[in-house]
């Protein structure tokens, strides 16, 4: 143990000590702001997200995920439509080896009163008969039964209003002829 007298401890002499700084009141208060601006920044970027999406939702811009089968006895009543009339008797060979004739004429159903897709259908008429024409040679007589139709129109619809309309929605598609004759 060390002897008393070999500390040199002198009454009165102390190390010093630096003296204790006061924060400030804006020091304090700091963190403070920083949490409420960081949640008012998650509020505004979540309130625009939701905004966005909902705006989206009710503008129905969006291509539909479902489709319905009209021959579905669970739809309901189909609402009256508007038909546009004007593409006329298509006719061209399917793609077998030996020709098929195929003799189409097709209504375009669409919302009464929509004189847009009116006026898109109207200027779109030839595009609309190309279509038509490409679209059942590049089948095979197979493909065009009775049993199949309900597919073609929702195929046929499906591709002109992602592909060739802005603004016109095809709701229905009627055949009033879709002759399959085999060519001699």
């Amino acid at each position: 143990m060390p002897d008393p007298e070999d500390i040199d401890i002198e009454e009165g002499d102390s190390p010093e000590v630096a003296p204790v700084k006061k924060k400030s009141a804006l020091a304090k208060l700091l963190p403070t702001i920083l949490k409420i601006a960081a949640i008012g920044i998650v509020a505004v970027i979540f309130i625009i997200t939701v905004s966005v999406i909902t705006v989206n939702v009710v503008k129905g811009d969006g291509r539909s995920q479902t489709t319905t089968d009209p021959a579905d006895p669970y739809i309901g009543v189909q609402p009256v439509l508007q038909w546009f009339t004007d593409i006329g008797v298509i006719s061209t060979n399917t793609r077998d080896s030996t020709p098929v004739s195929v003799t189409v004429v097709m209504n375009l159903g669409f919302d009464m009163g929509d004189q847009a897709t009116a006026s898109e259908l109207f200027g779109r008429q030839h595009e609309i008969r190309d279509f038509t024409r490409r679209y059942f040679a590049s089948r095979f007589a197979e493909e065009l039964v009775p049993e199949n139709e309900a597919r073609l129109r929702r195929e046929i619809m499906d591709t002109l209003n992602t592909r060739y309309f802005n603004n016109a929605r095809i709701r229905h598609i009627t055949f009033t002829r879709l002759d399959v004759v085999p060519v001699f």
